[in-house]
């Protein structure tokens, strides 16, 4: 599944970030005019998941792996709560 975040947030009016659920783990794309930054992660090393969810505006998604932290913003709530509840079951369905 991909999540595509909203043009009309801070910082992805030209080149949206966005995050491709797959069965494995996730990639998270950050685009930039210049540059770019893609980090794919697999379910099993991901040892947390945040999700801040403003009253209004958009969601911004805290992946932690490996002592790592990356950060995309502009999600709906409700795509926010799939992707954190995909990672979830992805994580229980790799211990199980």
């Amino acid at each position: 599944m991909k999540y595509t975040a909203s043009r009309l947030s801070e910082g992805n009016k030209l080149f949206p970030a966005q995050i491709i659920v797959e069965n494995t783990g996730i990639t998270i794309k950050i685009p930039g005019f210049f540059s770019g930054d893609e980090t794919s992660v697999a379910y099993d090393s991901i040892s947390a998941v945040e999700i801040d969810t403003p009253l209004i505006g958009f969601s911004t998604i805290r992946f932690y792996h490996n002592g790592n932290k990356v950060e995309a913003h502009g999600f709906s709530k409700s795509d926010a709560k799939e992707i954190k509840n995909a990672i979830e079951n992805g994580r229980s369905k790799g211990r199980s």
